[in-house]
């Protein structure tokens, strides 16, 4: 009987203790997300600031699209912008000048299928 004793407190001790560390990765997750979202609000002001109306409507398309490459470019117009190598306000025609560069220089990968049969 007294083995019983020991064994559920133990298991009450490894049962706190897996909750504990549970919120605590809940904690942590909750502060990643507030701070993501505070660096996309800064983003979003600082594109407001420097695309014109155009640039920002052809940036949230490319957003949907591909939306890995639209973040690349945001990076690279506000590097670009705080540095002073592109004027500001960038227009759409500056925008689409910067896509073509980049996207020219992307690869693109084909993957071709061959049954063996």
């Amino acid at each position: 009987m007294a083995e019983e004793g020991v064994y559920d407190a133990e298991l009450e001790r490894i049962r706190r203790r897996k909750l504990e560390e549970y919120q605590r990765r809940l904690q942590e997750a909750a502060e990643r997300e507030r701070l993501r979202r505070i660096e996309e609000a800064r983003r979003a002001e600082i594109l407001r600031k420097i695309l014109t109306l155009k640039a920002r409507q052809r940036l949230a398309n490319l957003k949907m699209a591909y939306p890995e490459l639209a973040d690349a470019v945001a990076t690279q117009i506000i590097q670009l912008a705080s540095a002073g190598r592109i004027p500001v306000p960038v227009t759409d025609d500056v925008l689409r000048r910067i896509l073509y560069h980049i996207s020219s220089s992307r690869r693109e990968i084909k993957i071709k299928y061959k049954p063996s049969i």
